[in-house]
């Protein structure tokens, strides 16, 4: 290791905390979700072009979380964040995914459906003639 075990201050993740970072990023996220909060709220585009805009917004808004708050980089002190995100992620869609298609199941399983009325006919034949 290359700081000293006597000062927990030398430790390279301790060294990255960064003040000005951590509030540079806090206000650039809550500018981008606010824009993008005034352009769901106003219908300022078309709907595909809304949900790509607040799409784009939200991705830059994670990598910047990633990168300033999470220190999400391939050096060597950092690489286990990096690795960790990048086997989070499938899991994540997979949770998320799975659940989506287990409860669209469930709802079309368990809700009562509207009785259909069918038309009563009086052609059924009497049940005398049937042996019993």
């Amino acid at each position: 290791m290359t700081y000293g075990a006597n000062n927990p201050l030398e430790h390279p993740e301790v060294q990255l905390a960064n003040g000005r970072g951590y509030v540079l990023v806090y206000l650039l996220s809550t500018v981008l979700m606010a824009v993008a909060a005034w352009a769901v709220a106003k219908h300022a585009m078309a709907p595909l072009s809304l949900l790509l805009f607040t799409t784009g917004i939200a991705g830059v808004v994670v990598i910047a979380q990633g990168v300033f708050l999470l220190h999400m980089e391939l050096s060597e002190t950092q690489r286990w964040h990096t690795v960790s995100l990048v086997l989070f992620i499938p899991l994540f869609i997979l949770t998320v995914g799975l659940s989506a298609w287990m409860f669209h199941g469930l709802y079309r399983r368990t809700m009562i459906m509207p009785a259909v009325s069918a038309p009563v006919s009086n052609s059924v034949p009497p049940m005398s003639g049937m042996a019993r």
